[in-house]
């Protein structure tokens, strides 16, 4: 399933080329592009279960109010998301890529995945596509696609 979603994130939304509307058309590009019709539908509700999370109808992440309490992962999350990854969210929020409501949007994200190897490069492109999909947020994801893309000079430590 994230082979689907980068694949698409690579073709359509990050190489600005208008996005198939039609749903069947899609799957049956993705069909010949190679990847199974039971993996696209569930890349494709994915993307919509992110649009759904921005959605204001009071109960979304981003219309919650900052609290000042610090993040607790839970058992699964610490599974999926190794103290790499689990630093690198915290590392975001420090920069102001990430707030406390696109953290966990990406955490949410991240858990819906099915995938058995998750790594750090893998959470940087499941940030980009939640902040690529959020109006307002075109700073934060100038900033992450610089991180992404961006090789670090010298030593890092």
């Amino acid at each position: 399933m994230f082979d689907i979603l980068m694949y698409l994130f690579e073709n359509y939304i990050h190489s600005e080329q208008e996005v198939v509307v039609d749903h069947d058309e899609l799957t049956d590009e993705l069909a010949r592009a190679g990847f199974h019709r039971q993996e696209i539908q569930k890349a494709l509700a994915w993307l919509e279960r992110l649009a759904d999370l921005q959605d204001s109808d009071g109960k979304s992440y981003l219309s919650s109010q900052p609290s000042q309490s610090t993040r607790v992962f839970t058992e699964q999350e610490v599974v999926r998301l190794d103290s790499q990854c689990r630093g690198f969210l915290i590392y975001l929020e420090n920069l102001g890529v990430l707030d406390f409501a696109t953290r966990e949007m990406v955490i949410d994200r991240v858990m819906e995945l099915e995938t058995a190897n998750f790594n750090l490069d893998d959470l940087k492109w499941v940030v980009l596509m939640v902040l690529f999909n959020l109006p307002g947020h075109e700073t934060a994801y100038d900033q992450m696609e610089g991180l992404l893309f961006e090789e670090p000079e010298g030593p890092l430590h």
